[in-house]
């Protein structure tokens, strides 16, 4: 059974980082675009980044561009999301998720596999 889990999330105040982590199991992770998306409260969930499965293309989202970055280490079947110069308008719950050979999708839907989400909130 494929398995997302997250981890990195909490309370940060606005300037400050945070860096998420991904670790994948029980699937390829060489053949899967991996994608960062959130969802604020009352909100629908949104594109942050993703990872193309080869050719090391990444895709942000206009919100955080110059300010997250996308990284992945197949060898350790993990993707992070280091996030800078964090806002408010950055809280929310943050999801990994998993394309197999998608092309860096923004829509959800594209996504098969989801981890649980964990939180980053960021106070003014």
């Amino acid at each position: 059974q494929v398995q997302l889990v997250e981890s990195g999330g909490g309370l940060v105040q606005a300037g400050g980082s945070l860096r998420l982590s991904c670790a994948a199991s029980q699937l390829p992770f060489r053949t899967y675009t991996m994608g960062w998306f959130r969802q604020a409260p009352g909100k629908e969930r949104e594109f942050v980044a993703a990872s193309r499965w080869s050719g090391g293309m990444t895709y942000y989202a206009d919100s955080v561009k110059g300010r997250f970055t996308i990284s992945r280490d197949n060898a350790k079947n993990t993707v992070y999301l280091q996030m800078n110069s964090l806002k408010p308008e950055d809280t929310a719950v943050y999801y990994c998720a998993a394309d197999q050979y998608g092309d860096g999708s923004m829509v959800t839907s594209d996504y098969k596999h989801w981890g649980q989400g964990t939180q980053v909130t960021v106070s003014s």
